[in-house]
């Protein structure tokens, strides 16, 4: 077994990889021109973990409407799904080997806070269906319920003959609500169908504004629909829909995006399910057997194109003692090998007291990462 020391946040990682320092070589000094063609210095780091890992230029910027996502997507898997699909997304069109990553600069807080809202006669920006007076909670939920919750915006940009950077293209992500909740709490449904046609339709208005904004005119512009889960949800949403606008285009060629996300174990009968299903169960009769006060043990699968890519399992203990901590990831570990040989798994081992232990295996790799906290 190998030990990882220094693993912190791997979600942050597997966004962020080029943010990581160089190790012992001088990274890239470049001039970026901004909207208002006032030139920056920024630094490219040399350091890219993977070829589907984007570079990020530093200083790091922001997004212009960072914090208001808080607020508006439902749950914490959501949040970070948003992004990181919209990162998958953008891979297809923006090369990482190419382009680097910047957060969004261009849809700023007060833009966001107006296309967000509902569409009145003080706020024609607004996306979101107007209310008509005197319309009840039931017929709003109804006729007019908020279909768009947020927008992601992320930035690709690229380097020039003359030695700088600058912006190549933008992704879009339209976080729409599956479920729309009234002031009582009462829930009501929104079909897929019409969250695809709303989703579409509020693309070629964002795209339009966009590309009368300074500069964006002949920018390549993904956009992306995110169908957000209930409230309740263990497992998060994800993007159900893509196109690109070309440049001075809207956005054409709408394909679906086929991935999901499943809990594990499932009662579903479903046959792409039945391997996997079967094969975490003895995996968690395996962890049962050697110690029978577990609360649960919880699998989280990725499925795209109905093809399983990657497990996150978390793993809860209600022991403390170092040695046994130690002795015990050592045995997940040698499971995770077992069971999940050419699957891409992390295994979070967790107690009352926060993470225990992280163990991390690429597919068809033998010999996973692993990191005992605190040890």
């Amino acid at each position: 077994m190998k030990r990882m020391s220094g693993i912190v946040g791997l979600a942050a990682i597997l966004i962020l990889g080029g943010c990581l320092p160089s190790f012992g070589k001088k990274q890239e000094e470049l001039l970026q021109e901004n909207e208002e063609n006032v030139e920056e210095t920024v630094i490219i780091p040399d350091l890219q973990l993977k070829d589907n890992f984007y570079r990020t230029l530093l200083p790091f910027k922001k997004s212009a409407s960072r914090g208001m996502i808080v607020n508006r997507i439902y749950t914490k898997y959501d949040m970070k799904e948003a992004e990181e699909g919209l990162l998958r997304l953008s891979t297809q069109q923006f090369e990482p080997k190419t382009y680097f990553f910047q957060e969004g600069q261009y849809i700023d807080e007060k833009m966001a806070k107006s296309w967000l809202s509902r569409k009145s006669k003080d706020n024609e920006e607004g996306l979101n269906p107007a209310v008509k007076d005197g319309m009840s909670e039931d017929e709003i939920a109804a006729d007019a319920p908020i279909y768009l919750a947020h927008m992601i915006e992320q930035n690709y940009l690229v380097m020039t003959d003359e030695k700088k950077v600058r912006l190549a293209g933008i992704s879009i992500g339209l976080a729409l609500n599956s479920i729309y909740y009234t002031r009582t709490g009462k829930e009501t449904v929104i079909p897929d169908k019409t969250l695809e046609q709303q989703g579409m339709k509020m693309a070629e208005i964002i795209v339009s504004r966009l590309r009368a904004e300074q500069g964006l005119t002949d920018i390549p512009i993904v956009i992306g629909l995110f169908k957000q889960e209930s409230r309740n949800s263990i497992v998060p949403g994800t993007y159900f829909a893509t196109a690109v606008a070309d440049k001075g285009k809207g956005p054409t060629g709408w394909k679906v995006v086929d991935e999901h996300y499943i809990v594990l174990p499932t009662s579903s009968m479903e046959e792409n399910y039945r391997d996997i299903n079967t094969t975490f169960k003895n995996f968690k009769q395996d962890i049962d057997e050697y110690f029978p006060s577990f609360v649960n043990v919880i699998g989280k699968a990725f499925i795209k194109n109905n093809r399983l890519q990657s497990l996150t399992i978390e793993v809860p203990i209600q022991f403390f003692g170092t040695s046994e901590t130690i002795g015990f990831t050592q045995y997940i570990t040698s499971l995770v090998n077992k069971h999940f040989p050419d699957i891409h798994t992390e295994v979070s081992i967790t107690s009352v007291n926060g993470p225990e232990a992280l163990i991390v295996k690429e597919a068809g790799n033998q010999e996973p990462y692993v990191h005992i906290y605190g040890y």
